[in-house]
């Protein structure tokens, strides 16, 4: 109990706005962790009522497409705002409510309106997830400062982990009492006040107004395009981190929409089967991030790359072995750990390559290169499931997976950059 303590207790070298706002940090993840519960039972929602692999794969690759889109010209938006906090805040309440959309779409329509209809929310939903995705990494590593962003994310991520992996599970146990469709509509409804509570305390962080470069002003587009791309030229490590980080998340991005096919359709897993494999993934989270952090103290990010980005990419191609719905929910289980370590050892070397002033401009072309993979990988990995099996298509991600993490393995110098020195947050 001490240890938690002492990991749950804000730094002691924070101030007093510093310190409330790892405070605000820490409760909008409770809100955030009951909304997120609902995104497992999408795709799972979908495939009950009919959806086709095509269209499981377009729940994924629609929004990206439209992020793919919008990333650069958010981002340029979002770096000319002095203020970024009520964006980021509105545009999260903005996602979680799709899920409150979901579920009153469900009283309106059925059959195949109805899987239209959730497939249009969900590409609509794109817009402020898309300056979400932006914001997130530019307010939490403000919050954070250059030192304390493993420290402020396990403390996030964990709460968020366990709180989603606790309505997960209840959940689950829910959905198999009540008749379908009523069951995910009631959920859908339910946990999206989740997003009342995340923008109340998100609202609340305090940052200072951000400073507009002066390089960029009000020019023509090319012209500022133009000046995005000399800037990225100069900046070598972000780009190698990006491009092996783009390979690994294709892997990822592939097995996406698989997962819940796989579930249903060749395990036959129930609801409640499905939940607790959820529940393992995401409850698990709490250990994996304690101690990855104490792992990148004691040997360094490269370290937690190499295993994290290894473990992750394993999973798939195990849960493909198998139908025992047991050895899946401790493989799940397992690769918790795991994507614990990788979401924030990405986070951390994502915003260790990201020069200060122009990070929201960085962040955005770093998330339109995700959009990417997030667009291809599940049109390919389902296609790739009609034609051989969802199996095999797994099996494919997974490999694509650890192409990415022998990349990692290879590169020696330019990736790994050293921390920078201390300064005040």
């Amino acid at each position: 109990m001490v240890n938690l303590k002492r990991y749950f207790s804000n730094p002691a070298e924070l101030d007093k706005v510093q310190s409330k706002n790892f405070t605000n940090v820490q409760i909008d993840a409770i809100g955030v962790g009951l909304a997120n519960a609902a995104a497992p039972f999408l795709p799972v929602f979908l495939t009950r009522l009919g959806a086709s692999s095509y269209e499981i794969g377009l729940l994924t690759s629609m929004p990206a497409l439209a992020g793919l889109i919008l990333a650069i010209p958010m981002g340029q938006f979002l770096q000319n705002q002095k203020k970024i906090i009520p964006w980021f805040s509105l545009a999260r309440l903005g996602v979680i409510m799709s899920y409150a959309l979901t579920g009153a779409l469900a009283f309106l329509l059925q059959g195949q309106p109805l899987i239209t209809g959730i497939l249009v929310v969900w590409a609509l939903a794109t817009i402020p997830q898309t300056l979400l995705n932006i914001s997130f990494s530019v307010v939490m590593n403000a919050v954070a400062g250059p030192n304390l962003r493993y420290e402020l994310m396990t403390r996030r991520w964990s709460i968020l982990g366990v709180t989603t992996a606790v309505a997960v599970f209840v959940i689950g146990q829910f959905l198999d009492r009540i008749a379908f469709p009523t069951n995910f509509q009631v959920i859908f409804i339910f946990l999206s006040v989740g997003g009342l509570i995340s923008y109340y305390f998100s609202s609340h962080i305090q940052l200072p107004d951000f400073q507009k470069p002066s390089q960029i002003g009000k020019k023509p587009f090319q012209q500022t395009i133009g000046e995005y791309l000399t800037l990225i030229s100069r900046e070598k490590p972000f780009q190698s981190f990006v491009i092996k980080r783009f390979v690994f998340l294709s892997g990822a991005a592939l097995t996406l929409p698989l997962f819940p096919l796989y579930f249903v359709r060749e395990v036959q897993a129930s609801n409640s089967w499905i939940a607790t494999i959820n529940t393992a993934q995401t409850a698990i989270v709490i250990v994996g991030y304690f101690f990855w952090t104490q792992q990148s103290r004691r040997r360094g990010s490269r370290n937690v790359l190499l295993w994290t980005t290894f473990g992750a990419a394993i999973y798939p191609i195990l849960v493909a072995s198998t139908h025992n719905v047991v050895l899946i929910t401790l493989f799940a289980g397992i690769n918790g750990i795991f994507q614990a370590g990788l979401n924030l050892v990405f986070f951390d070397e994502l915003m260790k390559t990201v020069p200060t002033e122009y990070s929201a401009t960085f962040v955005s072309i770093a998330q339109g290169l995700q959009y990417v993979s997030s667009i291809l990988s599940p049109l390919i990995g389902t296609a790739i499931a009609d034609l051989a099996g969802i199996g095999v298509a797994l099996i494919v991600g997974g490999a694509l997976q650890l192409i990415g993490f022998l990349m990692f393995w290879r590169n020696r110098q330019l990736t790994f950059i050293h921390a920078q020195p201390p300064q005040a947050i």
